[in-house]
């Protein structure tokens, strides 16, 4: 999926208001950065000046004492500009890192809080340019932005002041080249802008790619697509690079004109000068010669800074305008629930209509009730609803119509994090961490125990076979668990989910991955575990659910069927044509 493209202006006045909202826990740190940098502005023009008055007194009078002291005063005006850059630069990275450090954090607690329907729609590598590399050039408009541009802006006004204050005449002739500096540092301005935005839709689309083949490079490798996603590969990294180049190439223009131009003063300067020197009655010296030289370098390099500081900023509100998009997406999950009393396990839906997106129903009118204590089982054909049930038990997704209780309680009366805590959920598709099994059971939950885990890994079968491996319990299974089998996988996914004690357990196709020896310890931890306990089970092989107390055919969206096996089995209708069909495949 390509980035986004970004519209209209760069210089968003409400965007950059949000921004400095977040300067605002370290005010007195900014404030103090911003007269550190006015200090040093202050002292910029003060050394021409010294060069001025020691090359006219001192030096052509041969007072040497006086020549000392003026040396004095230039060391000390070096040194004091030395701290004050050392200060500058410390507490403008300091307060660079600790502002971004605050919007990430802020960031990824709202992805937390994101429904799932934002990743259905949000490439992942997206969410990753915004958490990274959009919130690292942040860092650079806090450090070498606001404050900085603040800086050179009065740098310009005091040297200028001071340079007419020197010579009126010399002013106006070394001046004479700011028009075409302003112009051609306008054009910098305006051209590097587009490319920095081409640059950041190049990371954002390279990320997203590089995050999506990565991911699924098994899939790639089976259907031998590696030439294709190489081909894919290699013209979104041209496109990177090329806007990469172009970037390049407006600097590699810009800075040298500069430096024709600042030359070009220093020229006219020169030629004004010597003709006054050679002028008897003149009143120009050689000591202001060489300080109109050094104020011309002084006065363009920040009009140069300027126009780099001036797209970093434009680089901030870009990448702050994306972050913001996610800060204010209103696809977070309401937590307006309080309730937080124990869950016995009654479940209901009543009349639930639910769609991913706008009136596209994927459930239509479900209703069915499960008693404390019971198990119902869910089948049906692929994208009958299934999933989509299970989900919006857990508000994964909200509902559009109806009402789903647990315990005769609107699901949304319920604290959420008290709500999924006491409901515990065995997936077909197993996501580990790469960590340590231990970790991967409990989370990063201190509160569950060592024993609690052993005696979990001990009801589904698995504590022997993870004591034989390297570090027991702390062996890392890598990125997605890959040093372990599929079967492996879904049986630490079981312990996790008992570990927790849930009183409703939701088993999603928990078995159809596994084979025959791990699916007679699953069924065996299974028993023992909905022993007491509501069930919602997900079902591929009928052969699992034949004593549950209800089971529901689901079919486009709509409930077709409902009763036990052997009262379906009787019906001959849907559940019947399914068992059937799973029978004679058994059989062949």
């Amino acid at each position: 999926m390509q980035e986004e493209k970004v519209s209209g202006k760069i210089f968003d006045k409400a965007v950059l208001k949000r921004l400095l909202t977040f300067i605002v826990p370290y005010k007195f740190r900014f404030i103090l950065l911003v007269g550190l940098i006015l200090m040093g502005a202050v002292l910029s023009p003060i050394m021409p000046l010294l060069i001025k008055y020691t090359i006219d007194g001192p030096i052509t009078n041969g007072d040497y004492p006086g020549l000392s002291k003026m040396l004095m005063l230039m060391i000390a005006l070096l040194f004091s500009s030395s701290i004050l850059t050392f200060f500058n630069t410390y507490l403008a990275g300091w307060l660079g890192q600790h502002i971004i450090r605050d919007i990430r954090v802020q960031l990824y607690e709202k992805i937390l809080s994101l429904k799932l329907r934002f990743f259905d729609e949000t490439p992942i590598g997206r969410l990753v340019t915004r958490t990274i590399s959009d919130i690292e050039t942040l860092s650079n408009v806090f450090s070498s932005g606001f404050a900085a541009i603040a800086g050179d802006i009065l740098q310009l006004v005091l040297i200028m002041a001071v340079m007419f204050y020197t010579d009126w005449r010399l002013s106006l002739i070394s001046l004479s080249t700011i028009p075409f500096m302003l112009i051609s540092t306008y054009i910098f301005k305006e051209k590097v802008k587009k490319s920095f935005n081409k640059v950041r839709n190049a990371v954002s689309n390279l990320n997203s790619f590089m995050q999506e083949q990565i991911t699924g490079m098994s899939l790639v490798q089976v259907f031998n697509s590696e030439d294709i996603s190489f081909k894919k590969f290699l013209n979104i990294n041209k496109n990177h690079r090329h806007a990469n180049i172009q970037s390049i190439l407006y600097y590699s223009i810009y800075y040298p004109v500069v430096e024709v131009i600042s030359a070009l003063g220093v020229g006219l300067v020169v030629w004004y000068g010597a003709r006054e020197i050679l002028n008897p009655a003149a009143d120009v010296t050689f000591g202001t010669i060489t300080a109109f030289i050094m104020f011309i370098n002084q006065f363009f390099r920040p009009i140069r800074m300027i126009a780099d500081r001036v797209n970093t900023l434009q680089m901030g509100i870009v990448s702050t305008d994306r972050i913001l998009k996610v800060l204010d997406s209103d696809e977070f999950i309401q937590n307006n629930g309080s309730i937080t009393d124990p869950i016995k396990g009654k479940v209901s839906f009543e009349k639930v209509w639910f769609a991913y997106k706008d009136e596209n129903y994927v459930l239509k009118d479900i209703s069915f009730e499960v008693k404390e204590g019971e198990t119902v089982a869910f089948v049906g054909a692929t994208g009958a609803g299934k999933s989509s049930i299970v989900n919006l038990l857990t508000r994964f997704y909200e509902i559009n119509k109806g009402q789903i209780k647990i315990d005769g309680i609107n699901v949304n009366d319920f604290e959420i994090s008290h709500l999924r805590r006491e409901i515990g959920m065995v997936l077909q598709d197993v996501f580990l961490f790469s960590d340590t099994i231990r970790n991967n059971i409990t989370l990063g939950d201190n509160s569950i125990t060592d024993q609690q885990i052993i005696e979990a890994a001990k009801m589904v079968g698995v504590h022997n076979f993870i004591m034989q491996l390297p570090g027991n319990y702390d062996y890392n299974v890598m990125e997605r668990g890959a040093t372990l089998s599929v079967g492996q996988r879904q049986l630490i996914s079981f312990v996790r989910a008992m570990v927790q004690n849930p009183n409703i357990i939701v088993l999603d196709e928990a078995t159809s991955s596994i084979d025959t020896e791990s699916e007679e310890l699953i069924q065996k931890a299974i028993e023992k575990l909905m022993k007491g306990r509501t069930a919602v089970v997900i079902a591929h092989r009928l052969s699992t659910i034949q004593k549950a107390h209800k089971i529901v055919v689901v079919d486009k969206g709509r409930i077709v069927e409902m009763g036990t096996h052997e009262e379906l089995l009787k019906n001959q209708n849907a559940y019947a044509n399914l068992y059937e069909m799973q029978y004679a495949a058994a059989l062949t």
